[in-house]
């Protein structure tokens, strides 16, 4: 096991736990599926609120069809899109790339398990200001997000002559 492949795998796992106790409290300490609704933070026009959200479809709700067999193909497209992203953390080639992969998987793998268990996915994060709400989401989607903001970052970044020659 490469180095980058150890240190990603391990961030991956520390998300995925964070991720998963997170919704573990949402659901059964402070019920929130009961509340649905539960302001956290005014600071005037921003604030941060839990609101029960469950998604059955990926990123923003797209593709939420209601047969039955849909949260289990999320579920593999997922573990599927993870798999080529494991073998690109095994010959990562720096820090940023390491850890934005880790998290990529971690949050992917986390929002599996809610689809196997749920049927859909657990979203419970609501920021909005002046009026206007973002999407809810979870811890994952965050780690997925932060991550491929990295990549993108790294990919545009990082000067030419630090980047491997292919094979």
């Amino acid at each position: 096991m490469t180095p980058a492949l150890r240190k990603g795998l391990i961030f991956a796992l520390l998300l995925l736990v964070i991720d998963q106790a997170s919704k573990w409290w949402i659901l059964d300490v402070l019920r929130l599926p009961e509340l649905r609704n539960v302001p956290v933070l005014e600071l005037g026009p921003v604030g941060l609120d839990l609101t029960m959200v469950w998604n059955r479809g990926v990123t923003f709700g797209l593709f939420s069809g209601d047969g039955a067999w849909n949260h289990l193909i999320l579920a593999a497209l997922a573990l599927v899109v993870a798999g080529f992203l494991l073998r690109w953390l095994a010959r990562a080639e720096n820090r940023i790339v390491t850890y934005a992969l880790g998290a990529v998987i971690g949050g992917a793998v986390a929002n599996v398990i809610d689809r196997v268990r749920f049927g859909a996915v657990v979203d419970f994060v609501d920021v909005h200001a002046w009026g206007w709400h973002w999407y809810v989401f979870n811890l994952a989607d965050a780690a997925i997000v932060c991550g491929v903001l990295a990549l993108v970052a790294d990919a545009l970044i990082r000067p030419e002559t630090q980047r491997k020659e292919a094979p």
